[in-house]
């Protein structure tokens, strides 16, 4: 097996940009390589395959295979988890919904997981040159080493030489890497063969001295310095970083109001809307910002009745009529869409607990939650994920509403769209501005890692 795991001091280190870029990198020189996460946790997932092997994988591997310029496929991520509480997920197992678990059955629930991910894992290595498999959080939670397969377990499985990966941007990083490796067991600190540092600004010079000591203290050398890029901006695996993700069209752009449901889900949706240089795309979560809006955005969420009653306590469902009435445009995408309606029904407890409320009463649908999850991907662009059925009205003056995520990513549809309702025109590519984005961050992996040790790295056998 050739692979290569790339772990994190923390959640949000880098790994997904590090292997999103290594990916690209080692296509570019014709490396046949796939991208690979055992477990993901998020709520922003993308449907793949075809037919009979339609699945659900985490929007980052999606986007990792685009950058390896390989198919996407279930195997790449075989684990979704889909937070459904504080102790409670909901579980996608090689893309198709299989259960829950609890946290406070974490090892024993999740053992019939690491077999299926290490599986999938060994497949991929067996079609591909190289594996870049991504870690989650840290490999030094020391609390959860015992049933871990996404980190240290997964490195010790298949043999991978570790890189583990940190934000300068956030302070402390030297501890953070020194840490790390004082808290692995011996045998996971033998696998571990260096470090990358992510989002540093200034001059290298100022940091090469500790870039020395943190080599002289583990032993273990630093594969490169990736620089912070104002150009990069990935589809992300989870809300964290929801704030950062505006437009800058400022106060002369038309302004797109995206309400910031807690469960949100798939918001990568409005971000062709974010390219658009006419259009100032914010997040919102209180009826003053949505007033001085000229579209409003219900977008995806993973529990719809729950996020509606959420929307009614903050006085954002009166907020959202009165925008509808004075016959300024609302988009509802998914769960958005079915809050639009008349009612939502749960009768079988889908979302958690059996319920049946009434919707905002924008248009007239009715939406009932079944046991089948639809998974399906349209062309040019979009795709399905929901439990929820509709059957009535999507457009109404100027509400309007879809079940399909992705839509606004093709080119035509959202130039007609914005044609239709705010009166402009697009003047983006969502398609060329992506492949840019992935282009350039392979081209910074490029320059500032270095990509002959790390392939190396994957190419050795241990």
């Amino acid at each position: 097996m050739s692979g290569l795991l790339i772990a994190g001091t923390t959640s949000d280190a880098g790994k997904s940009v590090v292997t999103t870029g290594l990916c690209r990198a080692l296509a570019d020189r014709g490396v046949h390589v796939a991208p690979y996460k055992a477990q993901n946790m998020s709520n922003n997932s993308m449907v793949v395959g075809h037919g009979d092997d339609t699945g659900e994988i985490g929007r980052a591997q999606w986007i990792q295979a685009m950058a390896a310029r390989a198919e996407p496929e279930v195997a790449m991520n075989p684990v979704l988890l889909k937070p459904g509480g504080e102790r409670r997920s909901h579980v996608v197992l090689l893309g198709r919904p299989s259960g829950s678990v609890e946290a406070t059955d974490f090892a024993e629930g999740r053992r019939h997981l690491a077999r299926a991910a290490h599986a999938a894992y060994d497949d991929l290595a067996g079609r591909y040159d190289v594996v870049v498999a991504e870690g989650a959080g840290s490999p030094a939670e020391i609390n959860l080493r015992a049933s871990d397969y996404v980190n240290m377990g997964l490195a010790q499985h298949a043999r991978l030489p570790t890189v583990v990966v940190g934000d300068i941007d956030r302070g402390g990083v030297f501890a953070a890497f020194v840490g790390t490796l004082a808290l692995l067991e011996d045998s996971d600190a033998q696998l571990l063969a260096g470090w990358v540092v992510n989002k540093f600004r200034g001059d290298l010079g100022l940091l090469q001295p500790g870039l020395d000591e943190l080599v002289r203290r583990t032993g273990r050398p630093v594969h490169g310095v990736l620089p912070w890029s104002p150009d990069l901006w990935l589809d992300s695996e989870d809300a964290l970083d929801l704030e950062a993700r505006r437009s800058d069209a400022g106060a002369h752009g038309r302004r797109v109001a995206v309400v910031r449901l807690p469960r949100i889900s798939n918001f990568t949706d409005v971000d062709a809307l974010g390219l658009e240089p006419g259009l100032d795309v914010v997040y919102a979560s209180t009826p003053r910002a949505l007033a001085d809006a000229d579209l409003v955005v219900l977008p995806g969420t993973r529990a719809t009745i729950d996020d509606l009653a959420w929307l009614r306590a903050r006085g954002l469902d009166v907020a959202v009529s009165r925008h509808a009435a004075a016959g300024r445009p609302v988009l509802g995408i998914c769960g958005g869409f079915q809050m639009l309606g008349t009612e939502i029904a749960d009768p079988l407890g889908v979302e958690g607990r059996p319920a049946t409320v009434a919707g905002l009463g924008l248009l007239d649908l009715r939406t009932e939650f079944g046991p089948d999850k639809v998974l399906r991907r349209h062309d040019p662009a979009g795709y399905e994920i929901h439990h929820g059925q509709v059957a009535g009205e999507s457009e109404r003056g100027a509400v309007s509403g879809t079940m399909v995520h992705g839509r606004l990513e093709d080119d035509a549809h959202r130039d007609a769209y914005l044609r239709r309702t705010l009166g402009v025109a697009s003047t983006a590519s969502f398609p060329a501005a992506r492949e840019r984005r992935l282009d350039l961050l392979g081209a910074l992996v490029e320059e500032h890692l270095d990509v002959d040790a790390l392939l190396d790295l994957a190419l050795t056998r241990r």
